[in-house]
């Protein structure tokens, strides 16, 4: 489990496709500290540690990615040199500082609107239709994995506004109107419609 709560902006190293996708992440994170098979959060995708150390442009994880994962997100996008967005597993007793978010991601939604609004930046985002009716203004959503509160609802589009903080200490200060960005919603958002769902039947 995750929070939400980015604590390191990871570099694709290298990608290599070998019956899965292998991808290399540099990282500020120490190896030492990351046990083999630790899940990191990277854009949001639960992903597992299966090597990891130190070389002369920095510390690294490499992790395996099924051809499933690389179908349900936005990996298939990435490519070396792209910053992506990275949290460790939440462990007992860590403050919940955003939501609890399982790195599970449900779909891909794109940006399809970027605007400043004073320093911060306001994002409006399309969500898979399947996926619209668990966005709820104020709300929260987990995109690349991060935690964020959804200001309002229109149809399959949502806006979020990013203060300069988010912007600084993710990737989201790199937003462009195109961008595809994994969608994980609100475990209780699914839950509350569904109950709405069996209440209706």
């Amino acid at each position: 489990m995750f929070t939400g709560i980015i604590t390191d902006i990871g570099t694709i190293r290298s990608l290599t496709q070998k019956g899965d996708l292998t991808a290399r992440i540099g990282t500020a994170y120490a190896p030492q500290g990351i046990d083999m098979g630790a899940s990191i959060a990277c854009d949001g995708v639960c992903l597992t540690v299966v090597a990891k150390g130190t070389d002369d442009r920095g510390n690294w994880f490499d992790v395996d990615i099924s051809a499933e994962t690389v179908s349900k997100t936005n990996i298939g996008a990435w490519a070396e040199g792209r910053r992506i967005n990275l949290e460790r597993a939440l462990k007992l007793g860590d403050e919940l500082g955003g939501h609890i978010v399982s790195g599970h991601v449900d779909g891909v939604a794109e940006v399809v609107a970027v605007r400043a609004e004073g320093d911060s930046t306001r994002v409006t985002f399309r969500a898979p239709e399947a996926l619209a009716k668990f966005v709820a203004p104020k709300g929260s959503v987990a995109l690349n994995g991060t935690s964020l509160t959804v200001n309002e609802v229109n149809g399959r589009e949502f806006g979020v506004n990013f203060i300069p903080h988010t912007k600084e200490a993710t990737t989201w200060g790199d937003v462009a109107e195109g961008d595809k960005v994994n969608l994980e919603i609100d475990t209780l958002a699914r839950y509350v419609a569904r109950l709405a769902e069996w209440q209706a039947a």
